[in-house]
């Protein structure tokens, strides 16, 4: 029975119907001593008229397609009757994308030509323009402190005046990002930003904290519709812990992918008559991608980040298998076959096979 109920990525909920299979055999064999036995008469019928015998194979197409196109309805609706499911692999997009950019000082550095925040700009324009119209995009700038400066939306234009509009500032807070990202993302969720973020009692928004301390997590990554990119070239400084908003963003089931810009070499930054040595924080990163399920991607070329904004388009794209009943389109098809049969038959031989 095995063998009947699943074949590949098709199975079919009443596998026994499927020996209804045999009794075609049996039926075409009937069929095929009807036909012989009426051919028999016909050329004894031509030999009497004195007809050319040849004559009478003429139409032997048309005498077998009405019958063979019979057979391929009931093969049809045999499997209807066995009520098929096939699995699908259906894709879809996010529907919801936050990119969190690091716009602190460190991003003057030109080791990344013409320097990391232009060439941040510049494949995070790339990255917006080869997504799908209907996916909203939101932008956060993270520095000292993190903030929206566009909520999700899918006007491409704003987008693009957005990313623009950054400009460099002090301090790096990721894990102010992270947080301020994924309340974007999930407005209704009770994400109290005023005590992850600026670490107010709780005792002031009782409702919110109760609210964050009754909702049940969700498996990491399992959020379909929304994700976050944090674009980074240092290590946090300030603010919250980012592994910590790691930890919140992987319970709501939103991944974090992460891509680091230098390396942990780091890179000589002189600026404003002060000389120090900026470097990536590369383990952190890893950390807070693979606590959501996501990747940590290293960019050092603005080749490598117009790749990693490709790839991360990439990975947008999700799948999700779904089961679905085909019951109804082998049945269709089955009776538009049976019509079809019986209108070939009815035009060239004036009955019904």
């Amino acid at each position: 029975m095995s063998l009947f109920a699943e074949l590949g990525q098709l199975t079919v909920l009443w596998p026994r119907m499927l020996w209804l299979y045999a009794l075609l055999p049996l039926l075409a064999g009937v069929y095929l001593w009807f036909v012989a036995r009426q051919r028999r008469a016909r050329l004894a019928l031509a030999g009497l008229a004195g007809l050319n015998a040849g004559v009478m194979n003429a139409g032997r197409t048309r005498r077998v397609l009405p019958p063979l196109i019979f057979f391929v309805a009931l093969i049809a609706l045999i499997g209807a009757v066995a009520r098929p499911h096939a699995v699908v692999v259906l894709p879809s997009m996010h529907k919801d994308i936050m990119l969190a950019i690091d716009i602190s000082g460190s991003m003057r550095a030109t080791d990344i030509k013409p320097n990391r925040l232009r060439a941040a700009q510049d494949a995070a324009r790339t990255f917006v323009e080869n997504q799908p119209r209907h996916t909203r995009i939101g932008l956060v700038t993270v520095a000292g402190g993190a903030s929206v400066v566009q909520s999700p939306t899918d006007n491409r234009e704003d987008l693009f005046q957005a990313i623009e509009r950054m400009q460099l500032q002090r301090g790096t807070a990721l894990g102010s990002g992270i947080y301020i990202a994924l309340a974007a993302l999930l407005p209704d969720a009770g994400i109290n930003l005023e005590h992850l973020v600026y670490g107010k009692p709780s005792w002031n928004w009782p409702n919110l904290n109760q609210q964050d301390k009754k909702k049940e997590a969700v498996a990491p990554g399992s959020n379909r519709s929304a994700a976050i990119v944090l674009l980074t070239d240092g290590e946090y400084n300030t603010g919250p812990d980012p592994l910590d908003a790691a930890k919140l963003a992987a319970d709501h089931g939103v991944r974090v992918y992460t891509v680091g810009i230098g390396s942990k070499e780091g890179f000589p930054l002189a600026f404003g008559g002060w000389s120090m040595r900026v470097s990536l924080d590369e383990d952190s990163l890893r950390k807070i991608a693979a606590t959501t399920q996501a990747e940590f991607y290293a960019a050092t070329s603005a080749q490598d980040l117009a790749r990693i904004y490709e790839h991360l388009s990439a990975r947008m794209t999700v799948e999700r298998s779904r089961s679905v009943e085909i019951t109804a389109f082998l049945v269709a098809a089955g009776a538009l076959l049976l019509l079809l049969s019986a209108f070939l038959s009815v035009l060239w031989f004036h009955r019904v096979l």
